[in-house]
């Protein structure tokens, strides 16, 4: 039993240290972390640099300041002693602590104060006048641990040789160093968890509307395309991505509409062929001795051809809406358009030299045959067929002498699985793509379709690039 309870609590020491090691890799992972990251990097070097440069310069400066009084203090009473002036009791300027001038024989003639009770403040050696030199130690008899900072210069006075000592404790330097390095390695950590907390907050506060739009995003289904994600008041390129984001659910839940719509429609179009097929055929083997074989054959092939051209037509939409890029070269249109024939009525062209486009004859060729079409059936007496050059544009134009297509129409008719009123009465075997198809052939060809004003009748006027000479 108790080498269950340490085997459990073996294996559960690990499985911490799994979950763990995976929640730190997960926030090493995160752009946060990254950025924070980085900003302690810089941060580093910057202050590193910084520091060296202040940990140099800070030391060397606070000791030339003292040095530079003292040999400032031996200059000036050497030049004074130069000129006779040598009292007996010196003055010391402020941060000089001793001040001392012997003469030619070893004798004290002048003492600061504190340097009466030191006795000779140094020996040490000046081999050439005028010039200052300097050492560390002990001034005198004073009994005192701290190093100072000792100046001596020889001059000529009209009392002879002269030497000028000067001394000033240095303690205080050191320890405003000691202090100052103390700071210094306080201030870098601090410094750095400052930076540190400040990255974090700041990255924080900036992706928290990037995580509600992330967490909007995963609430939304392929159902609920209705629904947007917050963009934040900041204007920034946050705001632009929640714009961008809220733009494209609106195309994606346009186009599933316009998918479930087509679907529907779709499903209508082939139910009711396949059911008047179906129809027929139970009825003729319901009543074979009755039933007129041929007549049922041809109704049969009919419907049969209606439910290819549906097909046909929906899989050339669906390869239109999905972008797909057929084989294209130069296609001469008024050569396409001179092989056609008037099916009801008569077709009567005007095909003019030179209408090259470039694309794809099976596409081209499907509009040339759905606007034809829809023009034999709607056409009172005739249908007429235009291919032109106008403007760098290759112009097709279908014309019937129909009853028209009223203003408020004219965009309906492309829409697919629309049929007006009068197309279903004179034609009830349309299936309402035709138009749609077109104009999604010409959008695909860089050009446009639309309808033009005409009396009496309809004008379809397609327009396309007019392609360069090979």
């Amino acid at each position: 039993m108790f080498e269950l309870a340490l085997l459990c609590l073996r294996e559960n020491r690990r499985w911490l240290c799994v979950e763990l090691v995976g929640a730190t890799m997960s926030v090493v992972r995160s752009v946060r972390a990254r950025v924070t990251l980085a900003a302690i990097v810089v941060a580093a070097l910057a202050l590193g640099l910084a520091a060296a440069i202040l940990a140099v310069t800070v030391p060397r400066a606070l000791r030339s300041q003292v040095i530079d009084g003292v040999e400032q203090a031996v200059q000036w009473q050497a030049a004074d002693a130069r000129l006779g002036t040598i009292p007996a009791d010196l003055s010391t300027p402020p941060g000089v602590d001793f001040l001392q001038i012997i003469g030619p024989g070893g004798q004290i003639l002048g003492n600061s104060p504190q340097a009466a009770r030191a006795g000779r403040l140094s020996n040490l050696a000046t081999p050439q006048p005028d010039r200052v030199y300097s050492t560390y130690g002990k001034p005198g008899r004073l009994a005192s641990r701290a190093p100072y900072y000792i100046a001596a210069m020889t001059t000529q006075s009209p009392r002879g040789q002269v030497t000028v000592y000067a001394a000033e404790d240095i303690a205080g330097a050191e320890q405003a160093i000691r202090i100052f390095y103390l700071l210094l390695a306080f201030a870098f950590p601090v410094l750095l968890l400052m930076v540190a907390g400040g990255a974090w907050a700041a990255v924080g506060n900036g992706l928290r509307p990037v995580e509600r739009i992330r967490s909007r995003l995963a609430d939304i289904t392929a159902s609920d395309l209705g629904r947007r994600v917050p963009v934040p008041r900041t204007d920034d390129e946050i705001a632009a991505l929640a714009t961008t984001t809220n733009d494209t659910l609106s195309r994606m839940e346009r186009s599933a509409e316009t998918q479930r719509k087509f679907v529907s429609d779709a499903s209508h179009e082939l139910r009711s062929p396949i059911a008047a097929l179906c129809t027929q055929l139970d009825l003729a083997l319901a009543y074979p001795d009755e039933t007129d074989w041929p007549e049922v054959c041809r109704r049969a092939r009919e419907a049969a051809h209606r439910l290819s051209d549906i097909i046909e037509e929906l899989l050339m939409m669906a390869r239109l809406d999905a972008g797909a890029v057929p084989d294209r070269k130069v296609v001469n249109l008024s050569e396409l358009a001179a092989v056609r024939e008037g099916r009801r009525v008569p077709l009567m062209m005007n095909l003019a030299a030179g209408t090259r486009v470039y694309g794809s004859p099976t596409q081209l060729d499907r509009l040339l045959t759905n606007l034809l079409d829809n023009a034999d059936r709607h056409a009172a007496t005739r249908v007429d067929l235009s291919v032109a050059v106008e403007d760098g544009s290759v112009v097709l134009t279908v014309t019937d002498d129909g009853n028209g297509i009223a203003p408020e129409d004219r965009e309906r008719v492309f829409e697919r699985f629309i049929r007006l009123k009068e197309g279903r009465e004179r034609d009830t075997g349309g299936s309402g793509l035709g138009l749609a198809l077109a104009r999604e052939i010409a959008a695909a060809h860089h050009g446009t379709l639309a309808i033009a004003d005409h009396s009496p009748g309809a004008r379809f006027v397609a327009r396309f690039p007019l392609a360069p000479l090979p």
